[in-house]
């Protein structure tokens, strides 16, 4: 693609972005979310392959459809309000619908269908643009919304969320395809936690697309998308696999890496709110997303290739890691011990 291209679809991104978390009015938000579907359409089409064209329509669908919910939750809100200020979502009508609109766009079940496929279709770092940036408008409209949601609702989706997410991304050998599943269970502890304590859905959707971004720049380092090629690939950067394997663990949840903190915090929270039952329940179901993390390390570094005469070993590369990749790896790994600090930032 044209860099100067690139460039004016990245930073129309941002302003998207930017306008939609910083604004007060329904109309504001939702011309930021317009901005933001517009600019990445061009992003995940541009290989021209029949697959990435499939991806960018169902993208394209999906979020028209869901911003024109949007538009219907708040005028049905100022409807019955005459209010037009996000934080003023007061009618049970508007949140339901607002809540299903959002849902979709971030690819939570029962909206989930989408999200696999497109990702599937995009390059590494569109697919990478995706699973994090695209992701915080929504976010943000929930966390402006928070206290006018129906937790019972929220709470449903979050649990089927994350069993769907982690039960359908068990038989997957496409990389991207395991990604958006894991994606979708952590949008499920994002959404179970939002309506008692916003402040750890935003701390959990940092960490995860910080461990997410490293993930997808690692993977587009050594040029890996399937399973049977990520078995070879551990001699082009051993030492970058090695950390690679460390980063699935902490997306995993696993202590002590940075990936525990957000569990730890909201299974402490919804225990407090009384919700041991859901707690218990949304552990138990992270432990189908840890099986295809265990497998995803397993054969970034533990596995040798069964056939080695059919696998081509890959030729080490000599060029360094980037730092960007060095200083999100590190902090994927080990910023659990220094959590309380986070904790009084945020």
């Amino acid at each position: 693609m044209n860099p100067q291209a690139n460039l004016i679809f990245m930073i129309s991104l941002l302003l998207g972005t930017t306008i939609t978390i910083s604004s007060n009015h329904w109309i504001m938000a939702w011309t930021g979310l317009e901005i933001n579907t517009l600019a990445i359409l061009p992003l995940i089409s541009k290989s021209h392959h029949p697959r990435a064209i499939e991806a960018a329509t169902k993208y394209f669908l999906t979020q028209s459809a869901a911003s024109a919910l949007v538009l219907f939750s708040s005028m049905t809100n100022a409807w019955h309000t005459g209010q037009w200020d996000i934080t003023q979502l007061t009618h049970p009508t508007s949140s339901l619908i607002l809540t299903s609109a959002i849902a979709m766009k971030l690819g939570l079940v029962p909206f989930h269908f989408w999200f696999p496929e497109v990702l599937q279709g995009s390059p590494l770092t569109t697919g990478l643009l995706l699973s994090t940036i695209m992701k915080l408008p929504p976010i943000a409209l929930l966390y402006m919304t928070s206290h006018s949601l129906n937790p019972t609702l929220l709470t449903t989706l979050a649990i089927l969320s994350t069993a769907l997410g982690g039960w359908m991304g068990l038989n997957q050998t496409q990389i991207r395809k395991v990604l958006a599943f894991s994606s979708i269970s952590h949008l499920g502890w994002m959404a179970i936690i939002i309506v008692y304590n916003p402040k750890l859905t935003l701390l959990n959707f940092y960490l995860y697309a910080m461990m997410t971004a490293t993930i997808f720049l690692t993977l587009n380092t050594i040029k890996v998308l399937k399973l049977s090629t990520l078995m070879t690939a551990w001699t082009k950067i051993p030492s970058l696999n090695a950390m690679l394997l460390l980063t699935l663990l902490s997306l995993a949840g696993l202590p002590p890496l940075t990936g525990f903190l957000p569990k730890w915090l909201i299974i402490q929270e919804l225990t407090k709110q009384d919700m041991a039952p859901a707690a218990t329940l949304i552990s138990l179901l992270s432990l189908l997303s840890l099986f295809f993390y265990l497998r995803l390390a397993y054969c970034t570094t533990i596995t040798l290739p069964p056939h080695t005469t059919n696998h081509m070993k890959q030729w080490r590369t000599n060029k360094s890691t980037s730092t960007m990749i060095a200083i999100l790896t590190t902090m994927s790994v080990m910023l659990l011990p220094i959590s309380p600090m986070i904790l009084t930032i945020v």
